[in-house]
């Protein structure tokens, strides 16, 4: 069996060279020149653990193929994966540009029957713009070819997202006839022999499920960093709250750990689509308008506790400051709305240098924020050292049992800002830090 993903970012190829380990052919196609002809070197685009050696594996076993071809890319394949991105627009809404020049691409070169199907975040209703798209180019050059068209929205978490696709919780097909629903259940069978099911539903309902998942999660998280400023001026400590409220099996224990607030491609970008679909159909979601707005607050908080502790912002012109952490979580590179892009550039605004690193982003931060305005450390000892106050901004293994003696001889203040409570108080305490975390309070070592 042979299948076509078309788009080689971060979904694409995730899904594309999950799908060749199951004994499928794959063609991935992307418009971009460079990176396919990196990939057929062997280059990955991204950092995600594990990714590199299951390209090379199915590269090697002719299994998985890269190419700027569509014509050729799609020739003889059952199914037809559009997984470009869907950019946030001007207004918030998800820009279909890329998806729907993917849709007239396939229709100019069909030839054969095939399953169409939308793996990029599209707003509900995006599955009949694509069949329009691809129908009104198969008109144009009277081509009689038959296809459907699915919705199959992924549900992958940077940094275990092989994992989330070959063992997934459950997959998400919409469709509305049973040739293409048949299709997509040969091709995920190798992945629900774990028991977890295939949910076959409507196509719109599939679109929404997506939206709906990523709001929910997103919901969470700010609920928590709210509740997490309350906590800390009522005197309450928000982990033991989180521990509390989360061994209620009506709620459950993820994504209730407060912080920085969230960031990456996925839930900034989805929460705003959903917003702006809501408003289109007169029906405002406020939920989620107070999300957005208490994410957007929380990737400051930080930079709130150091100026309280300083006293004024003139205060912190001159100090120098550690940033631990750049991508917007652990286990990958991906530094989109990441919180520690608001806290480098607060700081360099007050006038305080910066001192930054990360296990794997540091290229990426580079390209943010270009070689001059920060220093970029060869290590977390490198970047603290000399440094008036460290941020701790993602929560990296290697940076939750660090050398707190060598920290405090080699930093001018032993200050701390952890935006994701890695560190015990009580510890804290004992290494002689004065100590600000999310929603607890504060330590004077």
């Amino acid at each position: 069996m042979k299948i076509a993903i078309v788009g080689t970012g971060y979904v694409g190829l995730v899904t594309g060279t999950c799908f060749s380990e199951t004994g499928l052919t794959v063609t991935c196609i992307d418009i971009d020149k460079d990176k396919i002809d990196k990939l057929n070197k062997g280059i990955v685009p991204i950092y995600e653990p594990g990714l590199d050696d299951m390209i090379q594996n199915n590269v090697e076993k002719n299994r998985l193929f890269f190419t700027t071809d569509i014509k050729e890319g799609i020739k003889g394949a059952e199914a037809i994966f559009i997984a470009v991105g869907t950019p946030p627009d001007e207004d918030g809404s998800a820009d279909l540009k890329y998806v729907l020049a993917v849709a007239r691409d396939i229709g100019k070169y069909l030839e054969d029957y095939a399953v169409v199907v939308t793996k990029s975040t599209v707003p509900i209703g995006t599955s009949e713009k694509v069949r329009a798209a691809v129908k009104d180019e198969l008109q144009k050059r009277g081509a009689n070819v038959d296809f459907d068209v699915a919705s199959n929205p992924e549900f992958l978490k940077e940094g275990d997202a092989i994992n989330d696709f070959m063992k997934p919780d459950r997959i998400v097909v919409g469709t509305d006839n049973d040739k293409a629903k048949d299709i997509m259940r040969r091709l995920y069978h190798p992945f629900v022999l774990n028991g977890h099911p295939i949910l076959f539903m409507d196509i719109p309902s599939a679109e929404m499920t997506k939206y709906a998942a990523n709001a929910m999660l997103a919901t969470r998280i700010s609920f928590m960093n709210d509740l997490a400023v309350l906590c800390e001026r009522v005197g309450a400590d928000i982990n033991w709250v989180r521990k509390g409220i989360g061994s209620d099996p009506r709620i459950g224990p993820k994504f209730l750990y407060a912080g920085t607030g969230y960031g990456g491609s996925c839930f900034p970008k989805d929460v705003k689509a959903l917003i702006k679909t809501s408003e289109e159909h007169n029906h405002p979601l406020e939920i989620l308008k107070a999300v957005e707005s208490v994410n957007e607050r929380q990737k400051s908080v930080l930079i709130d506790k150091m100026i309280h502790h300083f006293g004024a912002t003139d205060a912190v012109k001159g100090k120098t400051f550690a940033v631990w952490g750049l991508s917007f979580k652990p286990n990958t590179d991906d530094m989109r709305e990441a919180p520690s892009i608001v806290i480098i550039n607060r700081l360099l605004e007050l006038g305080a240098k910066v001192k930054a690193y990360d296990p794997v982003a540091m290229d990426e931060a580079r390209r943010i924020f270009g070689e001059e305005k920060i220093y970029f450390a060869k290590d977390q000892y490198d970047a603290a050292e000399g440094a008036d106050g460290l941020f701790i901004v993602t929560e990296w293994n290697e940076f939750r049992l660090p050398d707190f003696k060598k920290l405090r001889e080699i930093m001018n203040e032993n200050l701390i800002f952890d935006g994701r409570n890695i560190f015990e108080l009580d510890m804290m305490k004992d290494k002689g830090f004065v100590y600000h975390s999310i929603g607890r309070k504060i330590i004077y070592g």
